[in-house]
């Protein structure tokens, strides 16, 4: 039976956007393949590492008729990128094998049954489902990702805070050091929703989701969420555990104010920073009168002062910042000003852009 057939750059991309949560190496050497279930002239591809599974369902020609099993997915898309993209491939079964034809190539392939392979069990009440633009949900996942932490012995960290209420859906991502936050509108209202999506959720959603239009269906439960879009369905385990209140994380009333240019002020801090020693990522600003002064020293006594003009006339403050949380807030923003709020050099500072309270940077002081 030929269960597709079809150009290697089509069935390359289809086999793609299911494969990122593949492991190589498994303790279930079932859990490295793909499920393909072939119902009449559908195609249905399906992957899992117990914790996410992700499923798309794909017209790709062939025979009509039932079928499944699974196959290894690296595999597949490892001889797949082998070919030109153009080339017509084709996969038929035979014998408990698959055979990869393409050109003069041909890949006989090891399968294992598709009864055997660990499907997620879908939770059976889940909340009502509201959705957001693909772009809107990426632009929020881009500006609150870099703040999660990584490997946290908090395990609550390692992820995304989602909140739907009301008409709003926020994310907030924190490590303890610093915390990242933002906010869209949302069509319908909802009642008020907290889940903790892991990190490798995360990353994955970052990777799969497009700038299009088109919209990206949510739906949580006690301990998953169920995300459709462009026919996909993506189903993951939550973090369970209380996040921290990011509310009283947020500063309110910094009394002293800079507004000033997001490219310059990242120039700035990228060249201190390559005189920061590799532990110690610290840099000085100086705030005075119309100066903002950038300076950074090492254990090899070496030292780098940047400075720029700023409208500014509040207090002088001399503040340390550890400078890769600042560059990485200013390289995922994409706005030409950017406003630090500050109260003085032992509280934390707070990042904004100036007239959008859509998205919250706070960034603790640290001791230079």
């Amino acid at each position: 039976m030929i269960v597709l057939k079809a150009t290697q750059d089509k069935v390359l991309s289809v086999l793609q956007s299911v494969a990122g949560i593949v492991e190589r190496r498994h303790t279930l050497p079932i859990l490295a393949n793909v499920l393909i279930r072939k119902t009449g002239a559908q195609l249905q591809l399906t992957t899992s590492d117990l914790e996410i599974q992700i499923r798309t369902t794909a017209e790709l020609d062939g025979d009509d008729g039932n079928f499944t099993t699974t196959v290894g997915a690296r595999k597949l898309i490892d001889i797949l990128r082998s070919m030109p993209s153009d080339q017509t491939v084709s996969l038929e079964s035979a014998q408990n094998k698959l055979i990869l034809k393409g050109g003069k190539s041909r890949f006989t392939l090891q399968t294992l049954p598709a009864e055997d392979f660990p499907l997620v069990q879908e939770a059976a009440n889940f909340g009502p489902s509201f959705s957001v633009p693909q772009k809107v949900l990426k632009e929020l996942l881009n500006q609150v990702s870099f703040a999660m932490a990584v490997h946290d012995i908090r395990y609550y960290l390692n992820g995304i805070l989602f909140v739907a209420e009301g008409k709003q859906l926020s994310l907030v991502a924190t490590d303890g050091h610093r915390l990242a936050f933002s906010s869209a509108t949302l069509d319908v209202e909802v009642p008020k929703q907290e889940v903790i999506l892991p990190r490798k959720t995360v990353l994955e959603m970052q990777r799969l989701l497009s700038d299009k239009e088109g919209a990206i269906e949510m739906q949580f439960a006690g301990n998953q969420a169920k995300f459709s879009f462009e026919g996909m369905e993506f189903v993951t385990k939550l973090v369970e555990g209380k996040f921290p209140d990011y509310n009283r994380v947020i500063p309110k009333n910094h009394k002293n104010i800079i507004t000033l240019g997001r490219t310059p002020l990242l120039a700035s801090l990228q060249r201190t920073a390559i005189l920061t020693s590799e532990k110690f990522k610290g840099v000085r600003l100086n705030i005075e009168a119309g100066t903002l002064r950038v300076a950074s020293n090492n254990a090899e006594q070496e030292e780098a002062v940047d400075e720029l003009d700023i409208d500014y006339s509040g207090d002088a403050i001399e503040i340390g910042f550890n400078v890769t949380y600042l560059i990485d807030a200013l390289a995922n923003m994409d706005q030409d000003m950017v406003k630090i709020e500050l109260a003085d050099s032992n509280s934390s500072a707070l990042l904004t852009i100036p007239d959008d309270a859509a998205f919250k940077y706070v960034v603790m002081p640290m001791r230079i």
